[in-house]
């Protein structure tokens, strides 16, 4: 049995689809020891954490020396880095000042990493774009063979096909636990002017907007807010369109072949933005509401 720790922050504006798919990555360690480190930033989901089971060590700060004493503290065997404030130098010196450590460290956007391995599980991870960015020995774990999927949405697409009993188009909004651009108002507006419209909405408390989304949904009967749901997926499977963001939950989507927009709200997923465009997928590079329009026009509801 290994020690592992895996490093992750969520808060209001970054990282909880990272924690999500740590809990994913967690499962495949099963007969190890995991434990995670993450600072209690406002609006984290560090309660996911814990509700999964999980030993938690808040950290004070992303400072090398407070990790790296945790690492000796806990005998870390391998430490599993899912943290944008970490970066390559970070890493080399976590392994000067730990020697025997592991390090398997999860990427997005194709930056340089000094680790053992290295995990891009997104659909549009190419191994070949790591040359010169990680140590010639690292082991690379790139693409769709290495994405991470709940189980959750792999029971769910194991079921038939939902066949809806009105006529009604269902739509599933998912703007990313934080929304951080608060567009979740904005589309559902858009979506008002459709009488066959029916939509679930997908967020977190890490939403710094919830007050005002609750407020805006609270008399529209075509409307459901899902506050920190663990349905998602089964949500999903009944939608008839998905309108996300071009992250973690592109993969999941694609993975329940669900037709969808994808709206781009941070700098990165411009790689998944970019491989979704170029495979013909409907996204934008920022919302446009005749644009989506236009889109859901065209579609039906699940009902034949």
């Amino acid at each position: 049995m290994k020690n592992i720790l895996i490093r992750a922050d969520s808060s209001s504006i970054m990282g909880t689809g990272h924690v999500m798919r740590d809990l994913v990555l967690a499962k495949l360690f099963s007969s190890d020891k995991v434990t995670f480190a993450s600072q209690d930033l406002e609006g984290n989901i560090n309660h996911k954490i814990i509700e999964s089971g999980y030993k938690l060590d808040l950290l004070k700060s992303n400072e090398i020396e407070e990790l790296s004493d945790l690492i000796k503290k806990e005998s870390i065997e391998l430490i599993v880095i899912d943290c944008y404030a970490i970066d390559a130098e970070y890493e080399k010196e976590l392994k000067i000042q730990n020697p025997t450590l592991k390090i398997l460290s999860l990427d997005d956007t194709y930056e340089k990493h000094h680790c053992d391995i290295l995990l891009n599980h997104n659909i549009y991870a190419d191994a070949k774009k790591y040359k010169n960015l990680v140590p010639k020995s690292c082991e690379l774990r790139c693409g769709e063979k290495f994405t991470l999927i709940r189980d959750e949405f792999i029971r769910e697409k194991a079921k038939k096909p939902y066949k809806s009993k009105e006529n009604k188009m269902r739509v599933f909004l998912a703007m990313g636990g934080a929304d951080t651009q608060n567009l979740n108002p904005k589309i559902l507006k858009a979506l008002k002017k459709f009488d066959n419209i029916k939509a679930d909405v997908v967020t977190t408390t890490a939403n710094k907007n919830l007050k005002e989304l609750k407020k805006y949904v609270k008399d529209k009967t075509q409307i459901t807010l899902h506050i920190n749901t663990d349905k998602m997926a089964k949500l999903l499977r009944k939608s008839d369109f998905a309108i996300i963001t071009p992250s973690v939950t592109a993969n999941e989507v694609c993975f329940m072949q669900k037709p969808f927009m994808a709206i781009k709200t941070a700098d990165n997923q411009k790689y998944m933005y970019k491989f979704l465009k170029k495979n013909g997928y409907y996204v934008m590079n920022k919302f446009n509401a005749k644009k989506l329009s236009h889109y859901l026009l065209n579609l039906k509801p699940n009902n034949d």
